[in-house]
């Protein structure tokens, strides 16, 4: 197959296939040709059956897009049954095929973030009593021992500190009500199939052998149980490809150790590196700026980015007077440079620190009119109808799931009061059972009226009616039945503040509705069978991974962290905030961990194509005070040479005549159109 539309180093990437291989990709580089070319090579050219490559990534989106491109150079059925997934689904794929040898049975729900929450807090408060302010750093602190592979009684053992202790305790506990539940959260799905391989020889090389050739993008964002996934994946022989940019580790919070690049030297002592430095999106002075700002890190891979596209203009550092000014600044030079250059308004992006950051800018948004899109707003999942028709999926797929039983027992409302649930919650307590289970028990007619108990019973023996119906007639044909019986849109009609958003909402519900019926038709198409509850399990994962990627052709202006528009690029992008205490986040500077902001910074720098903009303020207000902020340390490691300074008290007359003229020219334009 034709790899010549590669350049040297890709081609080099592509070709090497018979040891470990690194491929440290700077940004814009061309990596996911290089990743989806030599998984068409490794079927066309060598060989390798396509169910025995598995290609990994972060997110869905990316994923996609792989398996998309592969498929445009593969024909045929060839590419059948090749994996690639991201790192969460495949954890998924093994817990499911190796449920049996991991107490858990069939139909397991997958706890997201709120569920995960509202566990621990209930935890905490039987065990502890209060410390519900507690909870998100106790969730943090168990995700990250999941993640470095810490059991329960390992955390317990290694506990130095009352707050270690009580981290300990209620990871312990938390463990033993997830098994309760016939449950695992999104640590577990890499964390189990980790610790699956580490203990069973049989279950290991089985995976091994089915693995001939793993592919991994973005290497630099794992963390300890995905690298020692991978590692134990690809077993002695090393067959692999990570491809990844230490100078974009921007995740660290996260629990990604970016450390991880420089342990596959030691892991691997034949691994080749390979530097992918020609950069396709930006212009040569855009590069400079980043190889400049990056130089200040300590490295150990030694990258210098470079482009045939041209020097290219200076970048524009602004000092504007005030946070208000700032977003003013920014959204008139959108509408001045659109207008003298009749470009479109998704060729624009607005990057920031935090999303705090993102208010003013909304504001002129709004003010100007200008159509714009904030990501890593309300995402689909997020929307209260779909978590309540996700619920009633959770329930029938897995019955023991109390948290989906509880958020929709009332929804629509069935006068069950909360008296009666404390009743339900107790007996099924004491009786080691789910809520659902302990409906249908005898004993629970001591504990309550004959009315609170009818109320149950009626709930159960539908929800259970119902879960038959979907495993033994057409399963999406019983979802709308369903949807149907609860009377849904009524209910929606009452809790909306207008029938037309009660209309919206149900769309909403149809689309999920809809979204079930298409992936089990396309996995029948593909010769998958899958059923109810593998779309369940794929759809709340999805939801768990797509909080930032929810794709959008609408031309409108992206106003986004920085950490969201890692992998984006855009012709123009203006950067919000360069000051001390916002970038670098004042956070890292108390911590000491500026290389991570600089990489941020880098990560900003590199999603312009033709120009960027960086501003700052003279004055910003912070608690009802205001003060003056001190400019970024980052702006001093620019390449003199490459930036020009405004606002700085330095402006010539030309300068602002010029600004004028544009601005004047600009609305000339508009009232002639």
């Amino acid at each position: 197959m034709p790899v010549n539309h590669l350049n040297p180093r890709q081609k080099e990437s592509v070709l090497h296939i018979d040891g470990p291989l690194l491929v440290l990709a700077g940004a814009g580089s061309g990596k996911t040709s290089v990743i989806t070319t030599k998984i068409a090579y490794l079927i066309e050219e060598c060989g390798v059956p396509a169910r025995n490559i598995m290609a990994v990534t972060f997110t869905n989106k990316a994923a996609k897009e792989m398996k998309e491109r592969v498929g445009k150079l593969v024909q045929g059925k060839a590419t059948n049954g090749l994996t690639v997934s991201t790192f969460h689904n495949l954890g998924l794929n093994i817990i499911r095929k190796e449920c049996k040898h991991l107490g858990l049975r069939p139909g397991f729900s997958i706890f997201d973030d709120g569920d995960t929450k509202s566990l621990l807090k209930d935890i905490m408060h039987r065990e502890h009593g209060g410390d519900g302010d507690m909870v998100d750093m106790v969730q943090q602190a168990i995700g990250s021992l999941k993640n470095d592979l810490i059991e329960p009684e390992q955390a317990i053992a290694m506990a130095n500190s009352a707050q270690e202790v009580l981290v300990a305790q209620t990871y312990a506990a938390y463990d033993r009500s997830l098994k309760a539940y016939n449950a695992v959260d999104f640590d577990d799905l890499i964390r189990i199939p980790t610790v699956l391989f580490q203990t069973n020889q049989a279950v290991r090389e089985k995976w091994q052998k089915n693995t001939r050739y793993l592919l991994v993008d973005e290497y630099q964002d794992t963390n300890t149980s995905q690298y020692e996934l991978v590692k134990i994946l690809v077993g002695m022989h090393g067959k692999f490809t990570v491809v990844g940019d230490d100078d974009q580790s921007i995740y660290a919070w996260r629990g990604a150790r970016p450390e991880n690049l420089s342990l596959l030297k030691q892991d691997f002592p034949s691994l080749k590196v390979v530097m992918l430095e020609q950069n396709y999106r930006s212009t040569g002075l855009i590069l400079n700026a980043a190889n400049k700002v990056i130089s200040n890190n300590e490295h150990e891979f030694v990258k210098t980015l470079w482009s045939d596209k041209g020097y290219g203009d200076a970048i524009r550092i602004v000092k504007c007077k005030s946070e208000d000014n700032e977003a003013e600044r920014i959204a008139t030079e959108i509408i001045e440079h659109r207008l003298r250059h009749n470009g479109k308004y998704r060729d624009y992006a607005v990057l920031f620190r935090g999303n705090h950051q993102s208010r003013l800018m909304e504001m002129k948004m709004q003010q100007y009119q200008i159509p714009y899109k904030l990501s890593g707003s309300q995402s689909f999942f997020a929307k209260s109808e779909i978590k309540d028709i996700m619920s009633y999926l959770k329930l029938i797929v897995n019955p023991t799931d109390d948290a989906a039983f509880l958020r929709i027992i009332n929804v629509p409302r069935r006068q069950i009061g909360p008296s009666t649930l404390e009743k339900l919650t107790e007996y099924a307590g004491k009786r080691h059972i789910s809520l659902l289970t302990a409906i249908t028990e005898m004993g629970l007619e001591q504990t309550m009226s004959p009315l609170a108990l009818d109320k149950l019973q009626r709930f159960g023996n539908w929800i259970n009616n119902t879960t038959k119906r979907c495993f033994t007639e057409d399963a999406v044909q019983s979802l709308k039945e369903m949807i149907h019986d609860l009377d849904y849109e009524a209910w929606l009609h009452q809790t909306s503040n207008t029938p037309n958003q009660a209309e919206a909402r149900m769309k909403n519900v149809w689309f999920l509705i809809d979204n079930i019926e298409r992936m089990m038709d396309k996995a029948e198409e593909n010769g998958d069978e899958i059923d109810i509850e593998d779309a369940v399990s794929k759809l709340v994962l999805r939801d768990m991974l797509e909080q930032q990627e929810q794709e959008d052709e609408l031309d409108q202006v992206q106003l986004m962290t920085l950490h969201a528009s890692k992998g984006l690029e855009f012709p123009y992008v203006w950067i919000m905030g360069l000051e001390e205490e916002i970038l670098p986040h004042r956070n890292s500077i108390e911590a000491d961990t500026i290389e991570e902001e600089r990489r941020l910074m880098y990560v900003g720098i590199t999603r312009a194509k033709q120009n960027l903009t960086l501003t700052l303020t003279a004055k910003r207000k912070q608690y009802g005070e205001q003060f003056e902020p001190t400019p970024s340390r980052f702006l001093e490691e620019l390449p003199k040479d490459d930036v020009e300074w405004e606002g700085f008290g330095e402006t010539s007359q030309e300068q602002k005549k010029a600004r004028g003229e544009n601005a004047l020219a600009s609305l000339k334009n508009l009232m002639n159109t």
